[in-house]
């Protein structure tokens, strides 16, 4: 592997832990803008819940930030990079507090703790101009165990609002 290739890889994984922390610890969805690309994509699977580039940010700021929930901590689990992506399975803990709209919609909250296993994925694009190198995430994809997730919250699978598709 060369040089060049370890920078870009050290590259995507500085931007996705940016992303990640802005969203998640800072709550500041300007600074998540700033490392996301203009043509970025966000979607928590498998409820569907996300959005396109029109809507990321309003979906950072009124979806997810505004609804964190209390005790909300990761623990990295293994990660997996190249210079395009990097792959992360993430052990995630909360006490689900409030209605998370952006994880769970539809479901009122039940006041109790969960620990689940979510698997992230962040594509990256790359472009030079004048030797300078940009880089900024294009997707950003989270996988949750879901149905572990309503067993310890003792939820009805079948009370949950699945979104038809992440909204452009």
């Amino acid at each position: 592997m060369t040089f060049a290739i370890q920078v870009l890889m050290r590259r995507c994984e500085d931007i996705r832990d940016a992303f990640h922390r802005a969203v998640y610890d800072d709550r500041d969805v300007d600074v998540a803008m700033t490392v996301a690309g203009s043509d970025c994509t966000l979607e928590h699977a498998p409820v569907g819940t996300g959005a396109g580039p029109d809507g990321l940010r309003a979906f950072l700021a009124d979806d997810v930030v505004a609804h964190l929930p209390a005790g909300l901590a990761f623990q990295r689990v293994t990660r997996t990079l190249d210079q395009r992506r990097v792959v992360e399975e993430t052990l995630v803990s909360f006490t689900h507090d409030r209605p998370l709209p952006w994880l769970l919609p539809g479901i009122p909250a039940t006041g109790r703790d969960v620990e689940v296993r979510a698997v992230s994925i962040a594509a990256f694009r790359h472009t030079t101009h004048l030797g300078d190198i940009s880089t900024r995430i294009t997707s950003y994809r989270v996988l949750w165990d879901l149905y572990s997730m309503l067993t310890q919250l003792d939820v009805d699978p079948a009370r949950l609002r699945h979104a038809d598709r992440v909204p452009g």
